[in-house]
């Protein structure tokens, strides 16, 4: 046995010890019953921790835009965009992405991570690497990894933007300086303060990159995100999303001057060297975001349910976390604990809700992330929170009516 294969198995063991151990949930999904999907068994149960925050996903409009693509170009895409995988789909998507966000031009990857990874990267690669990064404390892996080369960097306080000021201000002379943060923080459910943060890099002739995943969609008068919401999407210079998320669909993108998408799209390995999308997921991606744009309804329909799931947890002694978005974490605090709560809701409730363990989250901040959707209805809610009051209990993580 090779030393790498005993590493393997040791690793394997210490997180299997420590809680930590990643493994998949045996569930079916029904296009038609969303959230509702089926076990094994052919057991009925409810998903509470699915990132399609609208429940678009298995939406008619989006499948049938995606079997017209399939019929009408095949299932692959046959290449990367410069080697035949480029259709007037994929251009149609950006100009509409482009447009969501006020900007002149648009890029589209294969997923938000590649997108992070592969623009961050090759942003800070160029002008002969001669760039200092800023980066929030909290912000993403994939930005974490196409920041991994850059000359400096440096870790602003989360959500802090006097430290950044602070830290802009001592930057050495004649360096290019990035500042990357998120506006929806995935794990927390807390929101940057963009204003704040857009100045300050204005102030200081940084380049500023935002990260809008968990907010396209869902915020703003047109769902464009955080920075359309609260008026600042022209101060922001690169805006980063994806479509495998309110949008139901699959990819990701970046959205910025003609200029800066331009070298993106001649530049960038991760860009260049990957297969496209299928005309598929464009096609079915387009049809979300020309819906959503559209769907302020379904917007606050959704804002409404998170509200409302947050009081039914505090109305059975379950306090939240501290959450200004849609996001609702419930903090356990330990990881075996956290797999183990997760586990008892789904087999003795019928309720998946994905346990947070580390590295995603710090050790000790172990934590259930619930993510309400437009289709979870009052009695889900209700019976949501009372399932997770009782499992509680059950795992002495909350006190009983009568012991209190």
């Amino acid at each position: 046995m090779h030393p790498f294969q005993t590493y393997c198995r040791e690793e394997l063991g210490r997180m299997k010890a420590e809680g930590r151990y990643r493994s998949f949930a045996a569930l079916n999904k029904s296009r038609g019953e969303f959230p509702r999907y089926t076990d094994a068994q052919g057991r009925r149960i409810t998903v509470w921790s699915s990132n399609d925050y609208l429940g678009l996903g298995g939406s008619d409009e989006l499948a049938e835009a995606a079997i017209a693509a399939v019929r009408a170009h095949g299932v692959g895409s046959g290449g990367t965009r410069n080697i035949s995988g480029n259709t007037p789909v994929h251009e149609a998507l950006e100009r509409e992405l482009a447009s969501l966000h006020g900007k002149p031009a648009a890029l589209v990857f294969t997923s938000g991570y590649v997108a992070n990874q592969a623009a961050l990267g090759t942003i800070l690669a160029s002008m002969g690497g001669n760039w200092h990064v800023f980066s929030d404390a909290k912000n993403h892996n994939s930005m974490i990894a196409g920041m991994k080369n850059a000359r400096a960097k440096t870790v602003f306080r989360h959500n802090d933007p006097a430290h950044l000021d602070a830290l802009l201000a001592a930057a050495e002379p004649g360096v290019n300086k990035l500042v990357a943060f998120e506006s929806v923080y995935s794990m927390d459910g807390d929101i940057a303060p963009l204003a704040e943060l857009a100045d300050i890099c204005r102030k200081h002739g940084a380049l500023s990159y935002l990260d809008e995943v968990h907010a396209v969609g869902m915020y703003g008068t047109t769902g464009a995100g955080v920075a359309e919401r609260d008026g600042v999407a022209d101060r922001i210079d690169i805006i980063q999303g994806t479509l495998a998320k309110a949008f139901g669909c699959h990819g990701g993108y970046v959205a910025a001057g003609a200029e800066v998408i331009d070298y993106l799209r001649s530049a960038a390995a991760g860009f260049i060297f990957t297969t496209s999308l299928p005309p598929a997921l464009a096609a079915a991606g387009l049809a979300s975001v020309r819906h959503v744009r559209q769907a302020t309804g379904l917007r606050a329909r959704h804002a409404e349910r998170a509200a409302r799931l947050k009081d039914a947890f505090r109305a059975v002694g379950v306090e939240p976390m501290p959450s200004a978005s849609h996001i609702v974490p419930v903090l356990v605090g330990d990881a075996a604990l956290c797999r183990e709560v997760s586990r008892l809701l789904l087999e003795e409730h019928g309720l998946y809700v994905t346990a947070i363990n580390y590295p995603t989250v710090p050790r000790g901040t172990e934590r259930l992330r619930f993510t309400p959707t437009p289709r979870h209805g009052d009695a889900e809610i209700t019976e949501a929170a009372q399932a997770l009051a009782a499992v509680l209990r059950q795992v002495g993580l909350l006190r009983s009516a009568d012991a209190a």
